[in-house]
């Protein structure tokens, strides 16, 4: 692959169902902070050459600490919320594609950004998921079930998601006061095709203690 691309990594959440006093970004699996699981990934991909990470402002020097000195690394600060995190390291990014990726996913493989890169020359935006193992119903506001999901047409949304840059942004920019917690609903409601790239179970997303512990037994597994 010719094109280089540069990969975002999220790490300014406010880790709010974690219920520790630290940002799960940098709570650490085997004595290696979270974040450093992601981001080895992301600087051993021989089609990436800019990779930025967002994390709030204030620990930015706690970032700088733990991660390794390479010159394709930028640090930018986030924002209030993911949107906005996003946004801020899209205004920065060089390239034309970008992967974007939760640091609180330690278990992404190399091939799931192959894949990403491989398909966003087809399509308007792309996405790791696996099918729903459980059934989906949508509720109201009260809770009362409105709709159930087929589950065979229904998908868990993960992390790496790839997309081109200037289409991305721009639809940012156009939706600054829409409640977006997943880059791909942008271009849905634009009318673009996303594809929804097969991954798997293991790559779980760090919300919870105990998710920790099940990410951990991933780890030393493989």
């Amino acid at each position: 692959m010719e094109n280089k691309a540069t990969g975002i990594i999220l790490a300014a959440g406010n880790s709010t169902r974690y219920n520790k006093k630290i940002n799960k970004n940098l709570d650490k699996i085997n004595n290696k902070p979270l974040l450093l699981y992601s981001l080895e990934v992301f600087l051993n991909n021989k089609n990436i050459d800019e990779i930025i990470i967002v994390t709030k402002k204030e620990e930015q020097d706690k970032v700088l600490k733990v991660i390794p000195k390479d010159k394709r690394i930028i640090i930018t600060p986030g924002g209030k919320e993911r949107k906005d995190s996003v946004y801020n390291a899209l205004k920065i990014a060089s390239n034309d594609i970008v992967i974007i990726h939760d640091g609180a996913r330690p278990l992404i493989k190399d091939s799931y950004i192959n894949n990403c890169l491989k398909e966003i020359k087809k399509h308007d935006g792309c996405t790791i998921g696996v099918k729903a193992k459980d059934t989906i119903k949508i509720v109201d506001k009260n809770n009362i079930v409105i709709e159930t999901t087929k589950r065979v047409d229904t998908y868990q949304i993960q992390t790496p998601q790839c997309f081109n840059k200037s289409i991305l942004k721009e639809l940012h920019e156009k939706n600054r006061s829409e409640d977006i917690t997943d880059d791909c609903m942008l271009l849905e409601r634009a009318g673009y095709n996303i594809k929804i790239i097969d991954g798997d179970y293991t790559n779980i997303k760090v919300t919870t203690k105990e998710d920790l512990d099940i990410a951990k037994l991933f780890i030393n597994k493989g």
